[in-house]
């Protein structure tokens, strides 16, 4: 492996990936807490319908997939305020639809390309540049973000209308969370895929749950099984040549299923 890190897209991958990994389970951390998982499919599916559009209207790629995830994420947000309550039906909905526009638009386009299997399934090795640049900068803006307002995140993941009733304008980080989500989820469809990205963005902080720590330390463990997952998923499927995405998400699951013999330990 170390003699891979020579070759620029390696190193792209390696850090790239990095970056994501830091992202996902910080905000997975957060729609897990809330029951709101499902939120991370659903973003991720109306994310190829942007890279669907992308195709269609030749626009690249990541920045319709960022545009219409962010735009779908206020939606679903500003819906879910007026109902109250679960929206796992609501995020169904989005879920299916933007994976049957994606296929409508990408026939459009003159039948499915390989750019639509790179985001189903994630490539990794093929991040570009300037790609590598807006995942850096966006990424590194979800996790200052995540941090300047941790507290008042965590709050309302413990309990909204306590946090309500202590002055912490709910609306208003409820917004930023879930538009953090959807750049998170956006950026990671490049490298990880729409079919995989959900689950690096909660099995890690599942696994990190089953020590039975408290928030923050199992915060801090989903981070580093997360970029464990994705360092040693890199090395293996340049190893081996497998699909980077699906291995990174095999070394997840591995670590989830350890921490369950902890857990049953404990």
């Amino acid at each position: 492996m170390f003699e891979a890190l020579s070759y620029d897209f390696i190193q792209r991958s390696l850090w790239a990936g990095l970056i994501l990994a830091m992202t996902a389970p910080l905000i997975g951390s957060f729609l897990v807490a809330r029951r709101y998982s499902l939120m991370a499919d659903a973003l991720a599916h109306v994310s190829l319908f942007g890279v669907g559009l992308g195709l269609l209207l030749g626009i690249h790629p990541l920045a319709a997939a960022l545009v219409t995830a962010m735009l779908t994420a206020w939606v679903i947000e500003g819906i879910r305020e007026r109902q109250g309550g679960s929206a796992d039906t609501l995020l169904a909905i989005f879920l299916w639809g933007g994976l049957a526009g994606a296929v409508v638009l990408v026939s459009l386009a003159h039948g499915f390309k390989v750019n639509l299997y790179n985001y189903l399934f994630g490539d990794i090795a093929g991040v570009q540049p300037e790609e590598l640049w807006v995942i850096t900068l966006l990424g590194g803006l979800v996790i200052l973000v995540f941090w300047a307002f941790r507290k008042e995140f965590f709050a309302l993941a413990l309990d909204e209308e306590l946090a309500k009733a202590s002055g912490i304008r709910a609306r208003v980080y409820n917004r930023v969370l879930i538009l953090m989500a959807a750049i998170t989820v956006a950026l990671a469809a490049r490298v990880m895929g729409v079919l995989l990205i959900g689950a690096l963005m909660v099995i890690p902080f599942s696994a990190a749950a089953n020590l039975n720590k408290s928030f923050f330390v199992t915060l801090l463990v989903s981070v580093g099984l997360s970029m464990t997952s994705v360092t040693l998923g890199i090395a293996l499927s340049y190893q081996y040549n497998l699909a980077p995405g699906g291995t990174i998400v095999l070394c997840a699951l591995g670590f989830f299923l350890v921490s369950l013999v902890f857990r049953s330990k404990a």
